[in-house]
């Protein structure tokens, strides 16, 4: 409680509101450093706050009580998870269990709160969480969160307000849904038990310039402390891995007009300004908006950018303001694979982007790789050795940092169907690299654990049965030990899906159709790449 009472007064934009009828809990379950840092959970602590009758507070791991009134989590009358990585699952178990509410929904009864989740786990694959949450927003929050409140208001018995809120656009509610499955383990049929529509559609807004999306809590206890700042929401790119390219269609752009506007109320606050969104190098007129920052006397980072879109006016505004190693993610390392990814940067836009680093005064690069994709071979890992070994040439006596990472099959994405490589393959395919440019000086390689990545793999395409072994674990060693304990093969979540295998996603429909995405799995098997998203394309559905 001190600790919340301490960060309370380091912080200014902060909203206290007494007597509201609805009284919101607002969860991000790690630890604050890290939820301070997420723009989303700025977003929603507004959007609710200016809400009518209703006062939204915010939650960190490990405490138990609110920043703002340092009130107790199970006083609420709902409360609302961000969950935006698989890992986060079991912090979300550890703070019921520290606030003694019920963990699984079953459990509840009209004395306790509502209890929902969103986010980008909640929206692509909430069946592992489905016996944890009454409800999950499937979409972004702006759209769905004003009608499911005006449902809350009604303070209906607690099954007629979950069956209200089943009907609000873009809220599943998993009491109501069930499935069957076959004899080897796989999914028979998903089904609702209210004659609610089959299909769940993700919900999100059409404009973003209705809802200007920017820091509203200034602090220093941030890991990157910044204003930040959304210029733009999805990607059109295509790339096969990426689940939020996918599932946050179509690519949507904030005005120039408004991001200044947000520039211009930020330079009060003298920090630097964040700009966060899929591939800020895509935003069409980032030149400019670089120009008016650093005009503002104010300093700059971005999120991401990509390779091919990345300009000189960009990168000289990140050195200019302070940015000591850049950040190129050529993902894959030959042109085969970068066919099966669909990642339409060439090598040449890779040496680009670092040329322009160079001739802004950076020494320093980052480069992030998968290992483990599908249709890869050893072969494959050897030409980003041999990628590597030319970069390192070109940049001279700077140095080259590999983040290499076990490539996780994620939901909604054309490698949905696609297996999480086995343990032996991702060893022998690290062993490559750090053989490969141990004698490289300059050159450093960092990893995830494989067991790591193992645990994401199973939640992110896991079914509700898998909910709970989440319910009995409290960290992902402790899950993999009680899946382990039980009559269910791990590999089985591991495993590649067959072609016609019904998914536990299935019945959320992000607006294009499943056949769609396995059009693009076949693509990849056969090296054909796709063309990115174009005005009056027609291809995927969404636009439609």
């Amino acid at each position: 409680m001190k600790q919340n009472i301490s960060r309370l007064e380091k912080e200014s934009g902060y909203i206290i509101k007494s007597g509201a009828q609805i009284k919101f809990a607002l969860v991000y379950p790690n630890f604050y450093n890290v939820g301070m840092s997420n723009l989303g959970i700025h977003i929603i602590y507004q959007l609710l706050n200016s809400m009518q009758n209703v006062s939204c507070e915010r939650f960190f791991l490990p405490e138990v009580v609110s920043v703002e009134t340092q009130t107790p989590l199970n006083k609420f009358d709902v409360i609302g998870f961000a969950v935006s990585f698989e890992q986060d699952y079991f912090n979300v178990v550890k703070m019921l269990q520290l606030a003694k509410i019920k963990i699984r929904a079953a459990e509840r009864t009209k004395f306790d709160p509502l209890i929902i989740a969103g986010g980008p786990c909640a929206t692509f694959n909430p069946e592992p969480l489905s016996l944890i949450f009454d409800a999950f927003v499937i979409g972004e929050a702006e759209v769905i969160l004003p009608p499911f409140i005006e449902v809350v208001k009604e303070n209906l018995p607690r099954l007629e307000t979950l069956e209200k809120i089943s009907q609000v656009l873009g809220m599943y509610v998993p009491k109501f849904f069930d499935c069957n499955y076959n004899s080897d383990g796989t999914i028979k049929k998903i089904y609702s038990l209210l004659p609610t529509p089959y299909s769940l559609k993700r919900q999100w807004l059409k404009n973003l310039d209705e809802y200007p999306a920017h820091s509203v809590i200034i602090t220093d206890d941030t890991e990157f402390n910044m204003y930040l700042i959304e210029t733009a929401r999805g990607c059109g790119h295509h790339c096969r891995f990426c689940m939020a390219g996918y599932c946050f269609r179509k690519p949507r752009n904030r005005s120039l007009e408004i991001l200044k506007a947000e520039v211009d109320a930020a330079k009060k606050f003298g920090k630097k300004i964040g700009l966060m969104g899929a591939a800020i190098s895509d935003y069409p007129q980032i030149n400019e908006l670089c120009k008016y920052i650093l005009d503002s006397n104010l300093e700059m980072s971005v999120a991401s950018f990509r390779a091919d879109s990345v300009t000189k006016e960009l990168v000289e505004a990140l050195v200019k303001s302070g940015l000591k190693t850049l950040t190129v993610a050529p993902e894959v390392g030959s042109e085969k694979m970068r066919a099966v990814v669909n990642k339409s940067i060439t090598e040449e836009n890779i040496f680009t982007a670092v040329e322009l680093g160079i001739a802004a005064g950076l020494k320093n690069f980052k480069l992030y790789f998968m290992i483990g994709l599908p249709f890869e071979e050893l072969a494959d890992v050897e030409e980003i050795v041999n990628l590597t070994i030319r970069l390192k040439k070109f940049v001279g006596t700077g140095r080259l940092t590999l983040s290499v990472n076990p490539f996780v099959p994620k939901p909604f994405t054309p490698f949905q169907w696609a297996k999480f490589a086995d343990k032996k393959y991702l060893n022998a395919a690290l062993k490559i690299l750090r053989t490969g440019l141990k004698n490289l000086r300059g050159v450093e390689i960092i990893s995830e654990s494989i067991k790591s990545a193992e645990v994401q793999a199973i939640l992110a395409r896991g079914d509700r049965r898998i909910a709970e072994f989440v319910i009995q674990s409290d960290s992902p060693q402790k899950f993999l030990e009680v899946l382990r304990d039980s009559d269910i093969d791990e590999d089985f979540y591991l495993r590649e899906r067959a072609a016609d295998e019904i998914f536990a996603w299935d019945f959320l429909d992000m607006g294009f159709e499943k056949k769609y995405l396995r059009a693009e799995f076949e693509r990849a098997a056969a090296l054909k790449s796709t063309p990115a998203c174009f005005d009056g394309c027609k291809r995927c559905g969404v636009c439609l």
